[in-house]
């Protein structure tokens, strides 16, 4: 398969690095997103957006890119952060895995384009992302971060309750947008071979 990246997804790759760091700073925005003083953040419905609606090699790039765009200083990560200082922090993690959260979902919805498995992708990619980035943090604040007093793996994972409501809606809404979108927009013109490009 021919493996340039075409104008349209150089294009795609850019709307989703802008649309991660617009979802890292919703509340910013919207101020009313903020529900018991916890933000409610879209990167994660976006990550597993780039996985299925650009595939896996493409959508892995678009949040490649958002990583590097922010580690180098553009201010496109939550509250507005960026540097390579952010490496150290214990939410990097969380970060790290929207690349595979994209990869994974793209891989599964190139096999089948069903809603069902629109819908089970962006559930494992939200299982990819709790995991992965839950499991970086505690380690994180172990060994080289400023742990809270009383810190325990229980606790970490107990942080994860209170936004995992809000991000189970939103993964089940995202497999559903993407496959409306997929049986519309995306399966016609120059979007039609986009996820084909690996």
């Amino acid at each position: 398969m021919n493996k340039k990246l075409r104008a349209i997804d150089l294009t795609m790759v850019g709307v989703f690095v802008a649309l991660m760091a617009i979802g890292a700073n919703i509340t910013s925005f919207v101020p009313f997103m903020v529900i018991g003083g916890v933000p409610i953040t879209l990167q994660t419905f976006f990550a597993i957006l780039a996985g299925v609606i650009l595939g896996s090699r493409l959508g892995a790039i678009a949040l490649t890119v958002y990583t590097f765009v922010g580690l180098v200083g553009v201010p496109v990560f939550a509250q507005f952060g960026g540097g390579f200082a952010t490496i150290v922090k214990p939410t990097f993690g969380f970060i790290v895995s929207y690349i595979l959260v994209a990869y994974v979902c793209g891989k599964i919805v190139e096999k089948k384009q069903s809603l069902p498995t629109f819908i089970t992708a962006a559930l494992v990619g939200l299982v990819i992302n709790y995991v992965l980035g839950t499991n970086l943090m505690y380690y994180a604040y172990k060994f080289w971060a400023s742990a809270p007093e009383g810190f325990t793996y229980k606790m970490a994972w107990m942080w994860m309750v209170v936004p995992l409501p809000k991000d189970i809606i939103l993964a089940v809404f995202a497999g559903i947008l993407a496959h409306r979108l997929e049986k519309t927009v995306l399966s016609k013109g120059q979007f039609k071979h986009m996820k084909r490009v690996s």
